[in-house]
């Protein structure tokens, strides 16, 4: 590579507040962010189990006025947006708090992003440049708690929304869509059941993997999404062995937001199979991409053999072989009883038609490491629907 050729921008803006307990901060953190009166876009189901007291009573200690938005989907659409959007300057708010997974980090930096914006969300699709359609300026400040070790939305500069008209799930990009603050409090996760656990932490897994594979140069990114898989690796199954284990949680938090951080390098195919599944399924978003792991590694395997064999260098595999990567990773898989076929998300073969025409269109297919034409797609979706795996 000609490096002396290259002209490339390499951004990472947000400032990251790193600590258990953080949180319960949030009042301090909304004085440094200049936001004085936030809309809190919340997942229901942690106002159910009172996770967020603490927070709250932060924001009453400072007398910060604010308001509650939990009226959404698991995975957010368009008119959950435009529903935020309504509410967000109904009661004018000036900036967004985001608690919960990634969907709801998604959906609070839509909400930022869109009161901004004259034109429908969907014409800042991330293809070509049409995120300078955008009006840049008047894009509302967001902080954002995660309380899942997963997406890294929380350093991203794009949201993923469900188009209602067409179904798909859309990455709407702008560079300034990214929270200014990120407070990573690993006691939000605490209480994760292991099932989310493991999901949530290979989609962690494979955010920093498929950077890594993806072609390019970007030398940051790949140093991040080395460390962000070593720091999985040690710690992904004490966290699901013991969702008790704060260290655990903690090496988790920091891996899943170094995932999304090196991902900018770009991602690949095993999201751009896993999209489809989410919009017409509504599958968990980290569970599809445990299913389809292996089979995108498979056809990959032979384009990326140098990266691999670095990766399972770093990671101190045996023997520090391409083969020993996929063999820990299979085995991974089957230790935090991840499944291994897409009949258990309920595809079957009427569905890939479909699938196919939605994931060669996906804006990730365009970094994997090998051409994803329809056949090859529909290959893949039938190997992973009958479990056939080879290398």
């Amino acid at each position: 590579m000609d490096l002396a050729s290259l002209t490339q921008t390499w951004t990472y803006p947000t400032k990251i507040h790193f600590s258990c307990g953080s949180s319960k901060k949030i009042g301090v953190f909304c004085e440094e962010a200049e936001i004085l009166k936030p809309l809190v876009v919340v997942d229901q189901q942690l106002i159910k189990n009172n996770l967020i007291n603490p927070i709250i009573n932060s924001l009453i200690t400072y007398k910060i006025p604010f308001e509650l938005f939990a009226e959404f989907e698991e995975n957010p659409t368009d008119e959950s947006v435009s529903n935020g959007l309504k509410s967000f300057r109904k009661n004018n708010h000036d900036g967004l708090i985001a608690i919960g997974g990634g969907s709801t980090i998604d959906l609070a930096k839509a909400i930022a992003f869109m009161d901004a914006q004259s034109r429908p969300i969907f014409d800042f699709e991330d293809r070509f440049d049409w995120w300078r359609r955008a009006n840049s300026k008047g894009i509302r400040r967001v902080i954002a708690i995660p309380t899942t070790a997963g997406t890294g939305s929380e350093v991203g500069r794009a949201a993923v929304i469900k188009d209602t008209k067409d179904l798909r799930k859309k990455l709407v990009f702008h560079p300034n869509m990214l929270p200014v603050i990120a407070i990573l409090d690993a006691e939000l996760t605490i209480g994760l059941p292991k099932q989310i656990t493991a999901a949530t932490g290979i989609d962690a897994l494979v955010h920093n993997l498929e950077s890594y594979l993806a072609p390019g140069y970007h030398p940051i990114a790949d140093g991040v999404a080395l460390e962000g898989l070593k720091l999985i690796k040690n710690n992904i199954e004490k966290a699901f062995q013991n969702g008790d284990n704060l260290n655990a949680r903690c090496a988790m938090l920091v891996g899943s937001t170094m995932g999304a951080i090196a991902f900018q390098k770009g991602l690949g195919g095993i999201h751009a199979l896993s999209h489809p599944i989410g919009s017409l399924l509504n599958s968990h978003h980290g569970l599809t991409n445990a299913i389809l792991l292996r089979y995108v590694l498979a056809y990959n395997y032979t384009e990326v053999l140098e990266q691999l064999a670095c990766i399972a260098r770093y990671l101190n595999l045996e023997g520090g072989e391409p083969k020993s990567l996929v063999e820990w990773l299979i085995n991974l898989l089957e230790t935090l009883e991840m499944p291994n076929k897409l009949s258990s998300l309920g595809v079957d073969e009427t569905h890939i038609p479909e699938l196919t025409k939605m994931a060669i269109n996906d804006q990730a297919a365009a970094s994997n490491p090998r051409p994803l034409e329809a056949s090859i797609v529909s290959s893949i979706y039938n190997d992973a629907l009958q479990g056939k795996f080879k290398l």
